[in-house]
């Protein structure tokens, strides 16, 4: 394993953790959400924090994912019982924190000289302060696959959505459940639709731009509809899982890891559940990202996930920020990589990612290293996602609403937010 050397400046920094004790003892709570190895790395970094500040207690506090989870966040904020530390989204979501009024600025942190720069935007408020760090690597949206199924059928990685698309049919020709798809969460069902982002920016490089402009809408841009067509093409093919509408985030993982299902359309983070959960399976995971139209180019729609945040007004606001300060640090990657393993490149100078990196790792790392093959998502370029997008993309793989009634309806969905941030043409 290659061991991870901090540049200078990141030595310096992690020289502020060494400094000793603080004045009293002090209790912490972290807020995460629910996934297990979000869980699990919550608990190594807190115990890790506690073991060179004994006087610091940090207790893991868990909510669930999606649109609940977000609705707790954003009540606890308003109503001053936030948790000391958090752990959320950055981009989109980050913004309709509010966060220039509810969060506190993170720039001060001898970490964040460590921060790439590349990270720095989606979590800098309207005041351009930076306001989180991040809590994980960067990670891909796009398709898990199980590499026997493949090789049982000689099937090859697709490249395009019409290569996709006959692979599942040959899968469920012979049997087996070509797409995983779990509604019991509803989060998951988003990803066909936002996964294939690089393929709307390829094909309409000012989306972004115009979307967060009003001057366009995914009703009326081919490229941006084709993700709820994808779901509508599943549903109607008959490509899911019986159980699709009661199935969890692990199920998919299971299905996808242990052969029960050939694809599960997801992030990478989901990597390191998968190596907690199902480590003998680990290696018959591997993964591609979500294909686009014939002749497009092939890439990846790429997120960088959550950070780490503080609220304003908290009790122990000076040691929520140094224990953000040793989450930031390469020391923190190292605690990560022993936890969940590797998921995907880190954000952090100094973080290395070791030689023998899972298959679906493996996989991912390509497109990183290609010039022109990888995409922030939307909510990275525009911080505009409206609140009801998992219900709606539920709806449509459920064949309960079509493609275009989708579109149309997500477009409305999002006003309300636009008009709340204050954006100019709403």
């Amino acid at each position: 394993m290659t061991r991870m050397i901090p540049s200078a400046a990141l030595a310096a920094a992690l020289s502020t953790l060494a400094s000793g004790a603080f004045a009293q003892e002090a209790s912490l709570v972290y807020l995460v959400d629910n996934s297990p190895d979000t869980v699990a790395v919550a608990e190594a970094l807190a115990a890790a924090y506690m073991e060179q500040h004994p006087e610091v207690s940090i207790e893991v506090e868990q909510r669930p994912g999606g649109a609940e989870g977000d609705n707790i966040i954003k009540t606890r904020l308003a109503t001053g019982e936030m948790a000391d530390v958090f752990l959320y989204n950055a981009g989109s979501l980050f913004q309709a924190l509010n966060p220039t009024q509810t969060l506190e600025p993170l720039d001060d942190l001898p970490a964040m000289t460590g921060v790439l720069d590349g990270f720095k935007p989606v979590v800098t408020g309207s005041d351009g302060k930076v306001y989180g760090v991040p809590a994980q690597a960067a990670m891909g949206g796009g398709i898990l696959y199980n590499i026997p199924i493949y090789e049982e059928l000689g099937l090859s990685v697709p490249t395009t959505w019409e290569e996709f698309a006959a692979n599942n049919e040959k899968i469920k020709a012979a049997g087996r459940v070509p797409v995983a798809q779990t509604y019991g969460e509803t989060w998951t069902s988003q990803l066909f639709m936002l996964a294939d982002y690089f393929n709307v920016q390829a094909e309409v490089p000012d989306f972004a731009e115009r979307y967060t402009a009003n001057q366009a809408k995914y009703a009326d841009t081919p490229a941006a509809m084709r993700g709820f067509e994808h779901l509508q093409e599943g549903f109607d093919k008959g490509w899911w899982n019986e159980d699709f509408g009661a199935a969890t985030y692990d199920d998919g993982l299971r299905m996808v890891a242990e052969g029960e299902a050939a694809h599960y359309p997801m992030l990478t983070f989901s990597i390191g559940a998968i190596q907690q959960t199902y480590p003998e399976s680990l290696e018959n995971v591997g993964f591609f990202a979500q294909p686009g139209p014939e002749g497009a180019p092939n890439g990846l729609t790429v997120w960088y996930l959550s950070a780490i945040y503080v609220p304003k007004g908290g009790e122990h606001t000076d040691i929520a920020k140094d224990f953000v300060n040793f989450a930031g640090s390469p020391e923190a990657c190292q605690v990560i990589l022993d936890t969940i393993g590797a998921t995907g490149p880190f954000l952090i100078e100094g973080c290395e990612l070791p030689a023998d990196v899972p298959r679906a790792v493996a996989d991912m790392l390509p497109y990183f290293e290609g010039e022109g093959r990888t995409a922030p998502a939307l909510e990275f370029l525009s911080p505009i996602k409206g609140p009801a997008l998992e219900q709606i993309t539920v709806e449509v793989g459920s064949g309960i609403r079509s493609a275009a009634e989708a579109a149309a309806l997500y477009d409305q969905d999002v006003v309300k937010q636009a008009q709340q941030l204050g954006l100019e043409g709403w």
